[in-house]
């Protein structure tokens, strides 16, 4: 038995060196960063100010993954190579309204059990394109949103019937040239362009 031990060792290792568990990572993850934020230590408070509750955009099956969609025409879609979101491009850009909603409105953001007690607005959408254009050499973010705008609280069980509003925002951004690097600081800066337009849209 005393024989046996050094191969029940080795083995472990030897077997770690030709099995592979997946495909192998990128170099790096991309991420979208907000231009306006809230300072730390700042508190909002929904009985002084109104809230909003913001969810995670539709989007259609090409942006269903985390990767970065490049489009060569109306009909032809492929994927940048290593270009990698740390998660789905529309948590990213749902995370990206909140802040920058937030942070340019003075709003309370809920999350949706919350706002199941509260009347305050209401964002929702389809984030349809998040990628580049090979064609024109851009980044492109269009998000189309949905809007509930305040409704007053409830009197005697009855509140008045949500009014929906609806508009498209669209940013493009230059693209120097279409690597993760390049297409990843362009998309962040086309999000942020959408994010803020849908802030000034949503108001205080």
């Amino acid at each position: 038995m005393k024989k046996l031990a050094p191969l029940m060792l080795i083995a472990p290792f030897a077997l770690g060196g030709c099995i592979r568990f997946g495909a192998e990572p990128p170099p790096s993850l991309l991420t979208l960063t907000p231009a306006a934020t809230v300072a730390v230590g700042e508190t909002a408070n929904s009985a002084t100010a109104k809230s909003i509750t913001i969810t995670v955009p539709v989007t259609p099956q090409e942006l269903a993954v985390a990767r970065v969609p490049v489009r060569s025409d109306d009909t032809n879609v492929a994927y940048l190579k290593k270009a990698v979101w740390v998660e789905p491009p529309s948590r990213l850009f749902a995370r990206l309204l909140s802040e920058t909603i937030s942070a340019r409105t003075g709003r309370v953001v809920l999350t949706l059990r919350q706002s199941l007690s509260d009347p305050g607005a209401r964002l929702g959408g389809e984030l349809r394109q998040f990628g580049i254009d090979a064609a024109t050499s851009e980044a492109v973010v269009t998000y189309d949103a949905t809007l509930v705008r305040d409704r007053p609280p409830a009197e005697r069980g009855a509140r008045p019937p949500m009014t929906f509003e609806r508009r498209r925002f669209e940013a493009r951004v230059p693209v120097a040239e279409i690597t993760p690097a390049a297409a990843g600081v362009a998309l962040n800066t086309a999000a942020n362009q959408v994010a803020a337009e849908v802030a000034d849209w949503v108001g205080r």
